[in-house]
């Protein structure tokens, strides 16, 4: 082969390479694929936003794969978990309004709380209980460091059978696993805890609070704990390997009851019972990329926006933790128990949002996110 022609060769491959980096760069959807193909990843929502606009949003692989449903933008996701950053804002609201403080005992808003005591010994054969060293406070709920536990002995088989009022009682009834302050125990009943107290205080119903300050406001139209008939139609079906790990296989959210729109069964549960969807999160997370403010609607004054998302957690426990949120070195978010995901990063001035219906999975299906991730560092991160 001459000179002449070897040339070409490499001038062709380098513009092959270079032209299937471009296709690939370009879309987020592309690199996903092929989880999709393998049966990995059912389908997902991939959504990259700044302090001011939606970088890219796209939708690949299937929400219903038995019915053949590709995954749309528009998709509604139980969020779950991530329902706790959302409570913890509004219950900052409150902070801001000078009604409550972080530092305030539990027990000054919710007398049943006074008393409660704190598991000292316990085996098979006894309990030993005594009175902590300081009544929990609400920085403690919302940061995982009260000591209560996941959830009371009542709020079984699913999380949301019980008025707020009545599952934060069975709460205050149940001795703290650890001394307040000392451990991280991460605790739904903490969150609802503090939901609980927003009620208290503002005199609204929960649910109603977090409608008119904060989902309304910022035009998250589509989160709901009760999603109606049009939502259940692009409700994404969750997904976990079957038996024979070789496959995935639907399955109902097993926390929650069903019907999901009953209203008359079912509760808000603040600690996870949120839908949504990728341009909801979305809104929400453009609010804290701006510090607490989006579109001159300031939510939160700049010393709360500060205290949800530094580090509440001592150094002497592992978990990074803010209050309802998740802190890194150079981020915060919080993930869901079906594997959605919002990372929310200020010094590069965007948030990744990543919608999934998983409850587990097989083959490289969990490393799909940080592709997705990966690709959008590469193309917005500079």
């Amino acid at each position: 082969m001459n000179y002449k022609a070897a040339s070409l060769i490499v001038v062709a491959a380098v513009a092959w390479q270079t032209s299937l980096f471009a296709e690939t760069a370009a879309s987020a959807a592309a690199l996903l694929q092929p989880f999709i193909e393998k049966h990995e990843l059912a389908g997902a929502v991939a959504l990259v936003v700044d302090k001011s606009k939606v970088l890219s949003v796209e939708a690949v692989g299937l929400s219903d794969i038995a019915g053949g449903k590709a995954m749309t933008t528009d998709a509604v996701f139980w969020i779950a978990s991530q329902s706790k950053s959302m409570t913890a804002t509004a219950v900052m609201m409150l902070v801001d309004e000078g009604k409550i403080a972080l530092d305030d005992a539990v027990e000054k808003y919710l007398p049943e709380f006074h008393g409660q005591m704190v598991v000292a010994e316990k085996d098979n054969d006894h309990i030993l209980l005594r009175r902590p060293a300081h009544p929990i406070t609400i920085r403690e709920v919302l940061s995982h460091m009260s000591g209560m536990p996941f959830q009371s002995a009542v709020e079984n088989p699913t999380l949301d059978g019980l008025p707020l009022a009545a599952a934060v009682r069975s709460y205050a009834m149940t001795p703290l696993q650890t001394e307040p302050g000392t451990h991280y125990q991460y605790s739904n009943a903490g969150i609802n805890t503090a939901a609980r107290i927003l009620e208290v205080v503002s005199k609204m119903r929960y649910e109603d609070f977090m409608q008119q300050r904060l989902f309304d406001p910022l035009g998250m139209k589509d989160t709901t704990f009760w999603p109606n008939e049009a939502q259940i139609e692009r409700l994404a079906k969750s997904y976990r390997p079957d038996g024979a790990k070789t496959g995935l296989e639907a399955f109902p959210i097993s926390q929650l009851i069903y019907p999901l729109s009953d209203r008359v069964h079912r509760f808000p549960m603040p600690a996870g019972g949120l839908f949504s969807t990728a341009q909801d999160v979305a809104r929400f997370c453009q609010m804290l990329l701006n510090g607490g403010e989006l579109n001159g609607h300031r939510y939160l004054s700049e010393a709360s926006f500060a205290e949800l998302t530094k580090r509440q957690t001592p150094a002497s426990v592992k978990e990074s933790y803010g209050l309802g949120l998740s802190v890194g070195s150079d981020s915060f978010g919080h993930g869901g128990a079906h594997a959605t995901n919002m990372e929310i990063d200020p010094a590069k001035g965007f948030a990744l949002i990543w919608m999934v219906q998983h409850g587990g999975f097989i083959g490289n299906g969990a490393k799909a996110q940080g592709v997705f991730k990966e690709w959008a560092l590469e193309r917005f991160g500079k």
